[in-house]
């Protein structure tokens, strides 16, 4: 009784600490979203120019996910995860120092030639920063399939997949309070009204000019305020987690054999690789049909908040990361619920709640798409937060339906290829959309909700072909059914 005690703390200690760790890296990562307006405002930074940007990191922590896959599944989470949030602090503690940098390298403090280097500074900081970012995802999931039963991971690994939301939400909130009341007020100087309007396109007189020249450098504090708070992630992380049960002293997991628990070389392992996850042909499905959620994600995340402050909305920074902080809210109750629901309701067969969740995401936002010019934002906004809500149900289970199919031997290789496989969802988010976006303006925007959930429709339809799959990929010989940590 006293082996069982002990585990169920230290796995709920492993979850709980791992959350609050990853939602933290979100903290640098995300806080870029809600600089994008400031910059674009200050210095006249094209929405072509973020889109590229966006599309260049997001491919690149893409393949970082891939790479920190393998290297999760054979080494110590802890340092893993530490290590990663440790560079990503100091890259956005010398990101607030973008300008300063790209001043010292152009010799000029404005024109073209000044933006043009600030653009590629800005490009620099943020592709290292996602190369580090990929030493978050993939550590945490080991520790997950180390620490967690198969048939109690899909609830449990829905649970800690709220870290995402958490972690972008309050993010979301911080930043648009920032932008909204930091910086330094220079909305009585003329030459400056005069200069930010021209960036924009728009009247002197407008809203949002009017507001960035209220809250000049703000930007710079959406990096240095979470930067801050990453650093005591990094502490935090190293002194909380532990890699597996038997470092702390506990039996591992039951029900969790697997081809390589009596031959762990490399050579075996790496076969196993080759094997189980590189030619598993549930693998590659799932990875394609992530694909299609994250491009869902991310074209309401990554322009969201220069949407609803730029578009026919005109939303306060505050109120449009109030907005997408909802988004986030409702997709963390959408990923509990859609655990719960796999373990308690579909015998731990996520793929069909996958099905049935990306259909009702695309009927929310054909909805949203049908709504007449002039009806009430209140209406919109929750049926984008359900959508919000359907939509991260697959986000959070796709991989769980993946981690089982290989193991916890394999299973963070297994989303690294997933990983990949969704940020080149960027190649439309990104440059995409910042090119239509750019070329077709309101046109574009008012037709992105069709568009996104067709985009839904295509990524269900996939997981469809995975309805009858077994339910896990470990050998159950001669072993108890049962999932419980025994004296």
């Amino acid at each position: 009784m006293q082996t069982k005690k002990s585990f169920k703390y230290w796995q709920w200690r492993v979850i709980i600490c791992s959350m609050i760790g990853y939602s933290i890296f979100y903290f640098v990562r995300k806080n870029f979203s809600f600089a994008m307006p400031a910059l674009g405002a200050e210095y006249g930074i094209t929405d072509t120019s973020f889109g590229v940007i966006l599309t260049l990191v997001g491919l690149i922590y893409g393949v970082s996910k891939l790479v920190n896959g393998f290297i999760a599944d054979r080494s110590n989470p802890r340092w893993h995860l530490a290590f990663g949030l440790g560079i990503c602090v100091i890259l956005n503690f010398i990101f607030g120092w973008s300008a300063e940098i790209s001043r010292l390298i152009s010799g000029q403090s404005e024109g073209p030639d000044f933006i043009n280097v600030m653009v590629m500074v800005i490009a620099v900081l943020l592709v290292l920063n996602n190369v580090f970012q990929g030493c978050g995802f993939a550590p945490c999931n080991h520790l997950m399939v180390s620490w967690v039963p198969p048939k109690e991971l899909a609830t449990k690994m829905s649970l800690w997949n709220t870290a995402h939301s958490i972690g972008a939400g309050i993010v979301a909130v911080v930043c648009g309070w920032i932008i909204g009341n930091l910086g330094v007020n220079l909305a009585g100087s003329p030459d400056v009204v005069s200069a930010i309007a021209g960036n924009l396109g728009k009247k002197i007189s407008d809203p949002a000019v009017i507001q960035a020249a209220s809250h000049i450098g703000a930007w710079r504090w959406c990096f240095w305020i979470p930067a801050a708070i990453g650093a005591f992630g990094v502490f935090f992380i190293i002194i909380t987690l532990r890699d597996t049960p038997s470092s702390v002293g506990l039996p591992e997991l039951p029900n969790t054999k697997t081809e390589l628990d009596d031959d762990d070389s490399p050579e075996a392992f790496r076969k196993f690789i080759i094997e189980k996850v590189l030619k598993n042909k549930i693998v590659w499905t799932l990875a394609v049909a992530d694909l299609f959620v994250y491009i869902v994600r991310f074209a309401i995340l990554d322009w969201g908040p220069k949407f609803l402050q730029m578009g026919e909305s005109q939303l306060s920074p505050l109120f449009a990361g109030v907005t997408i902080g909802i988004f986030e809210l409702f997709g963390c109750l959408g990923m509990l619920s859609a655990g719960w629901i796999t373990d308690h309701w579909f015998h731990s067969k996520a793929q069909r709640v996958c099905v049935i969740e990306m259909a009702l995401t695309a009927v929310c936002l054909a909805i949203i798409w049908l709504l007449p010019a002039g009806a009430n934002p209140v209406l919109m906004l929750f049926l984008l937060a359900m959508a919000g809500f359907f939509l991260y149900g697959p986000q959070a289970l796709l991989g769980v339906i993946a981690s089982n199919q290989v193991t916890k031997k394999g299973a963070s290789s297994a989303v690294g290829i997933i990983g990949l496989m969704s940020y080149l969802s960027v190649l439309f988010t990104g440059v995409g959309i910042g090119l239509l976006s750019d070329k077709y303006g309101d046109a574009f925007w008012n037709n992105l909700f069709l568009i996104m959930a067709g985009v839904a429709v295509i990524g269900g339809l996939i997981v469809l072909t995975l309805w009858n799959i077994k339910d896990d990929g470990y050998i159950h010989e001669n072993q108890p059914e049962t999932s419980e940590i025994k004296k």
